[in-house]
C-alpha cells in the first residue's frame, strides 16, 4: 500500500494530490521518518541499558540525543568540521554517538579507530547507517554495511566481537517507499514495522571498549 500511495504522489497526473498530501506523508524531520522507527526505539533500549546519567557523551553529527538529564556530560560535533578520519579528539569520553555518519566518511576504519582511542576503557561506541537506501551526498556517500559487516568493522577498529551488539530492520514496503528524494513520514495505519531480515533499510551496533 505504501509503495503503491509513492508511486502515485511521483505522477505528474497527480501532482494536485502531492501538492496536498506530500507535506503530511514526507519529512526531513528523523524521528518521524519511517525508516527509523524501529532503529529508534531498539537503540533507546540499548542506551537506557547502559547507565546513561553516568555518562560523558560525544555525539558526532547530529544532537537527536541532546536531552536534558539523559547523560552526565553531552557535547556534539559537527563532521566534515571534525575530520575523525584525521585523528582523535584529545577528550575522552564514556560514549560516543554516530547515527547515520559513517557511511558519509571515507575512511571509515581509520574513523572507528579513532572512535577507540577516544572512549575511556569500558566506554561504549553507539553507531547506525543505513543499507537499503538511495545514496544521499551530504556531502558525499561512500559505504553500507550488512549485520555481519557491521560487527567485523567494529572488530577490526578494535572492539571485542563478543561485546558487540548488532541488529537491523527493514522491509520491501519501506525500501521501495524511500526511492525518491524525500523521506516518508510514519503512519502507524498505513506503515508496517514488520522485519524481512533480507530487506535491512537500517544497521545499528553497540560496542564495547575492554576494561
Amino acid at each position: 500500500m505504501a509503495s503503491y500511495l509513492d508511486r502515485t504522489l511521483r505522477s505528474p497526473r497527480w501532482a494536485w494530490l502531492n501538492r496536498i498530501v506530500g507535506p503530511y506523508y514526507y519529512s526531513g524531520d528523523p524521528p518521524n521518518q519511517w525508516l527509523r522507527q524501529v532503529m529508534n526505539a531498539e537503540t533507546e533500549t540499548l542506551i537506557a541499558g547502559i547507565q546513561p546519567a553516568e555518562r560523558k557523551v560525544l555525539e558526532i553529527s547530529g544532537n537527536f540525543w541532546d536531552r536534558p538529564g539523559l547523560f552526565r556530560e553531552y557535547q556534539s560535533i559537527d563532521y566534515p568540521s571534525y575530520d575523525v578520519c584525521a585523528g582523535p579528539m584529545p577528550q575522552k569520553f564514556d560514549l560516543i554517538i554516530a547515527e547515520q555518519v559513517f557511511e558519509h566518511i571515507p575512511w571509515p576504519y581509520r574513523a572507528g579507530k579513532n572512535v577507540y582511542e577516544m572512549l575511556n576503557p569500558g566506554g561504549y561506541f553507539l553507531i547506525t547507517t543505513p543499507f537499503l537506501l538511495k545514496i544521499h551526498d551530504f556531502p558525499m556517500d561512500c559505504s553500507r554495511w550488512t549485520v555481519a559487516g557491521m560487527k567485523h568493522l567494529l572488530a577490526e577498529c578494535g572492539f571485542p566481537m563478543d561485546d558487540i551488539v548488532a541488529n537491523s530492520w527493514g522491509n520491501r514496503s519501506v525500501v521501495k517507499a524511500n526511492f525518491g528524494k524525500r523521506w516518508v513520514i510514519y503512519k502507524k495505519w498505513l506503515h508496517s514495522l514488520a522485519n524481512e531480515t533480507d530487506y535491512p533499510i537500517v544497521v545499528w551496533a553497540l560496542a564495547r571498549k575492554p576494561l
